[in-house]
């Protein structure tokens, strides 16, 4: 029993040794199970090194003393390119020892005697250096492996080093369990004995069978990738992923996800578009109704370019500066209101929708400015005359961008200057006159001619009154 407190504090202080870097996502493995010596090697015999070593390696109810319990307990570290290193710890009882003695009695057919040398408790120590295969193979499960090692055996009262050069297959459950099957050569130095023939210092083969438990992988944010490989360390996330989350589960990563916490397309990164236009439902004036690009996601049903919300005519095409409505025309003329000078009088297109004069209207004006009757010598008028001038008004109403000259004559009695005074302010009175009554003043103007242009002799009474005259003339611009 003192060499099984040994065996454990070896182990105990294996399993306190600090951690480094980590260079595996479980750097760390502890196994345990049941182990199985083997003494035939030592026993010497056989034909040659082969036959003496392997002639019979699974004679197991023969040869191998098997202690019924877990019998040997390893912890080993992944030290980088496949390799890792570990201490084991393992304890048998020795009740079948093989020699090679053909003249004892109870010898088999090749001349092997197994004895009982009086229940031998048996411990040992050992460290490995062990090789994977399994990225060699490319197989997460088959995992073959290649070892060597050296180790320090308790055999009864007698103890002595070996050299351990092994083999194993792990067959791994998951990423962290596994069932380990392994054998080593103990090569002992001397294959001694003592006088007495009782085993002093044998070589051996130690098998083992057990489960291996990786751990050590730092996962900080518990989502079952390890931090070395996270590219989120501190969130949950998902393995396709790399450890980074997607909250909305719409499988776009939070990181790469305009919308987060909403679920949506990878086309709108990850934003969600409801009506399905192609705009995502942050950019969509009108997320709740299938639309156009061009009016942020908004229906225009008369395709007019101005929005349903906007449109005030929204089943009529009309233009955005009339709200979406066609522009009117109010007096039919084929100007519409928004080109027409005079909406509500019908006219012409040439004149921008108001009416032309014609000539007969004007000849209609000049008829009634003759009967305009002035007080003698005055630019005052007849109380008569003043029916006369509204119905002048009238006319010019009828044709709001028409502009006219109001010309003023006299005939030759008196001197030219008074007469040329008298013709102006004639002509200027019944100018007034009009734009009083509503008549634009940028519409009319005025001038006087004396008596220098009559239309009749002033030799006679009758010719005169001709000449005392006001007349109307168009201005054509």
């Amino acid at each position: 029993m003192k060499h099984l407190n040994k065996l454990l504090v070896a182990v105990m202080m294996v399993m306190g040794l600090s951690s480094h870097a980590q260079d595996g996502n479980n750097p760390w493995a502890i196994s345990f199970g049941v182990n199985a010596v083997d003494t035939k090697t030592s026993a010497g015999g056989g034909h040659n090194w082969l036959d003496k070593h392997f002639s019979q390696p699974f004679a197991v109810k023969d040869n191998w003393n098997i202690l019924p319990s877990v019998s040997y307990l390893s912890v080993s570290r992944f030290i980088g390119d496949n390799f890792s290193f570990g201490l084991s710890g393992s304890v048998n009882k020795i009740d079948k020892y093989v020699k090679f003695d053909p003249t004892a009695v109870g010898h088999d057919s090749r001349g092997y005697v197994v004895s009982n040398p009086g229940d031998l408790m048996y411990y040992g120590i050992d460290a490995t250096i062990k090789y994977s295969l399994m990225n060699l193979i490319n197989s997460k499960v088959i995992d073959p492996s290649l070892s060597v090692g050296g180790g320090y055996t308790f055999f009864g009262d007698s103890s002595y080093g070996t050299l351990n050069p092994g083999a194993g297959l792990t067959l791994w459950f998951t990423e962290a369990i596994g069932l380990e099957l392994a054998t080593k050569y103990k090569k002992s130095f001397g294959d001694r004995e003592d006088a007495s023939g009782t085993p002093d210092a044998p070589s051996h083969f130690q098998h083992s069978a057990g489960l291996v438990f990786k751990f050590g992988g730092k996962d900080t944010d518990g989502d079952g990738i390890y931090d070395k490989d996270d590219a989120c360390p501190e969130v949950a996330g998902l393995k396709q992923f790399n450890g980074c989350p997607d909250t909305d589960g719409d499988g776009i990563q939070d990181s790469a996800d305009a919308c987060p916490e909403v679920a949506g397309l990878a086309a709108l990164n990850g934003c969600p578009d409801a009506d399905g236009d192609g705009i995502a439902d942050g950019n969509d004036a009108c997320p709740d109704v299938f639309g156009l690009a061009a009016l942020k996601g908004c229906p225009d049903a008369d395709g007019d370019g101005v929005a349903d919300k906007d449109d005030k005519c929204p089943t009529v095409a009309g233009p955005k500066e009339n709200a979406g409505c066609p522009w009117p025309d109010t007096d039919g003329d084929g100007v519409l209101d928004k080109d027409d000078a005079c909406p509500e009088v019908k006219g012409t297109v040439a004149n921008n929708g108001c009416p032309e004069i014609t000539e007969e209207q004007v000849m209609k004006l000049n008829t009634y400015v003759k009967t305009i009757l002035f007080n003698s010598g005055k630019s005052t008028f007849k109380e008569e005359t003043y029916p006369v001038l509204q119905n002048i008004v009238a006319i010019l109403k009828e044709y709001p961008t028409a502009k006219f000259m109001i010309e003023g004559h006299t005939d030759s009695d008196g001197s030219n200057a008074m007469n040329q005074t008298l013709s102006e302010n004639r002509a200027a009175a019944v100018k007034n006159y009009l734009i009083e009554n509503g008549i634009a003043a940028d519409r009319l103007r005025s001038t006087g001619f004396g008596e220098t242009k009559p239309i009749g002799t002033n030799k006679t009474a009758k010719g005169k009154a001709k000449n005392r005259r006001v007349e109307v003339k168009l201005i054509k611009e």
